[in-house]
């Protein structure tokens, strides 16, 4: 029998579908201290937890110990990398409560609109203020969704019954996918500039840390409600703040820094808070606890391993070209437009990477998306793809062409009027260095993607190269290395340089501008 240990407040199907599979013996106590129950227990397989702690310190207790299920999505709270030194598999649950936070969502709105909160405490002091509590309608209203993963989509299920216009915004999900939940893609600035509810549903990264920040705020509509059950980080406060007062922007909030007691700095600006209340429902809470079971023994008896978030490559894969796939995604990404829709995504493995084909589309999807974790494994990525609605082809490859150990790579999105727009990349390894080969049709680059570049695709002409070395120099960058291709036949060429800094996107805008570029961008590899 396989020790289970269940340290939390969980519904108790986890350990009925356990105990009633036969090869568990499961232990629930969520009133002791992890710590104290790991010394107690220190026979223990696997552990299901919820927000607890597990450290180093307490899987250095349990020696036994070959798998962590999070009851959950998020795993920030466990040391994956630690676990992996160990041989432990870290799996999770996502989806879980996604249902319970799209709800969330809408009762907020409600609640909001039509004042129920102030409300019920003036009707409970025995006042009768009627005419202050006047409302609005959720019907006819146009809701914004920012994110369409698995919440957004199920928001805007939920929300659709109101009979409200719904807009959304996610640079990878397909227009069709969209349109399933009656939902028309469109642009942030749109979205902030139409809207009457704005709900978001993105992770906090690079890309999206003070997203809702002045520029967008400013097209905001007066009295337009922001609704926040992602992460706290998303929102600038301080530029939330000041919209607030100038138009009376309103702010429906259910995450914080961090989940704790004390003051919270959304205190003055925020019209409704929540405890991150989210996934507190009796319902998710039985559909983490169901899954995480389902998966543990999915795992051991069926060697179903999608949900591990710490997975290791497999034998014989040099993680360097795993490196190399995902730098070429991320390039591929920004060529396209990181706010483009995609809609296909093709690969070809060359040489030796072939039988890895679905091992190295994992740090492809993650290079496309950086909220898929490189650390699930390649089923996961599938279902991704599948979610999105974006189709994948693993194409055969022409042994002919002599690309020893390369990958190419294409994406195609969707521009408007149901136009695509195609970009392929090409790279491989050079004495251990990445080395990129092709784009579209500018060939035998090889050049490193490594630290700052810039790119600028344009109608070939004297003087471009000048124009964009001056400019950067004016911006006290200077270019260490440089590649600059020219193809007849489109009379287009392409300006590669590696640079010393990051190049603020203002300088960017103004080149491209000035030279009248097809595509300009800089990114950090």
């Amino acid at each position: 029998m396989k020790k289970v240990l269940i340290p939390t407040k969980l519904d108790t199907v986890a350990k009925e579908i356990l105990e009633e599979n036969g090869h568990y013996a499961v232990t629930q106590d969520d009133s002791t201290d992890l710590k104290d129950l790991a010394v107690t227990h220190s026979d223990t397989y696997a552990l299901i937890v919820r927000s607890e702690k597990v450290t180093p310190e307490i899987i250095d207790l349990l020696p036994n110990l070959q798998v962590v299920v999070r009851a959950g999505a998020g795993y920030n709270t466990i040391d994956t990398v630690y676990a992996r030194s160990k041989g432990i598999d870290v799996l999770n649950t996502p989806g879980a409560n996604s249902n319970a936070v799209a709800e969330e969502v809408v009762a907020m709105i409600l609640a909001d609109a039509r004042h129920l909160i102030p409300a019920d405490a003036s009707t409970r002091a025995g006042k009768w203020e009627k005419k202050n509590f006047m409302g609005r309608e959720l019907a006819n209203k146009t809701v914004g969704i920012v994110g369409l993963g698995n919440i957004g989509r199920l928001v805007a299920k939920r929300i659709s019954g109101f009979d409200c216009r719904l807009l959304g915004f996610d640079p990878v999900i397909s227009s069709e996918r969209a349109k399933e939940v009656d939902v028309t893609l469109t642009d942030l600035k749109t979205i902030f500039t139409e809207c009457d509810y704005i709900t978001l549903h993105i992770p906090e990264n690079d890309d999206t840390r003070g997203l809702v920040g002045e520029e967008l705020l400013s097209l905001a509509k007066q009295d337009t409600t922001i609704v926040n059950c992602a992460r706290a980080g998303i929102l600038d406060e301080e530029a939330f703040r000041s919209a607030k007062e100038s138009r009376g922007i309103r702010l429906l909030n259910d995450v914080y820094p961090k989940d704790a007691e004390g003051e919270k700095t959304v205190a003055d600006i925020a019209d409704i808070m929540l405890p991150h209340l989210g996934a507190s429902t009796k319902e998710a809470n039985y559909n983490a606890a169901r899954r995480a079971a389902e998966e543990l023994i999915d795992l051991d008896c069926k060697g179903v391993t999608s949900f591990i978030v710490n997975r290791d490559i497999p034998h014989g894969l040099d993680e360097a070209y795993c490196e190399l796939a995902n730098t070429l995604a991320r390039l591929c990404r920004n060529i396209v437009g990181r706010q483009s829709p995609l809609k296909m995504v093709e690969t070809s493995f060359y040489g030796d990477l072939k039988p890895y084909a679905n091992w190295l589309t994992v740090p492809i999807v993650a290079g496309i998306w950086e909220d898929f974790e490189r650390g699930m494994d390649y089923h996961a990525a599938f279902n991704y793809l599948d979610e999105m609605g974006i189709e994948y082809v693993s194409r055969e490859v022409d042994v002919s062409k002599g690309y020893s150990n390369s990958i190419t790579l294409d994406l195609t999105c969707e521009l408007e009027l149901d136009s695509l727009q195609r970009i392929s990349v090409r790279g491989t390894l050079a004495e251990g260095n990445m080395m990129v080969a092709r784009i579209n049709e500018f060939d035998r680059l090889y050049f490193e993607p490594l630290g700052h570049t810039v790119f600028f695709l344009y109608k070939d002409r004297p003087g471009v190269i000048g124009t964009i070395g001056r400019a950067l120099a004016e911006s006290g960058v200077n270019i260490e290395d440089m590649r600059n291709p020219h193809d007849p036949q489109t009379n287009r060429s392409l300006a590669i340089l590696k640079v010393n800094q990051r190049v603020p996107d203002t300088i960017i805008d103004a080149i491209s501008e000035e030279i009248e570029s097809i595509a300009a961008f800089h990114i950090t590899l």
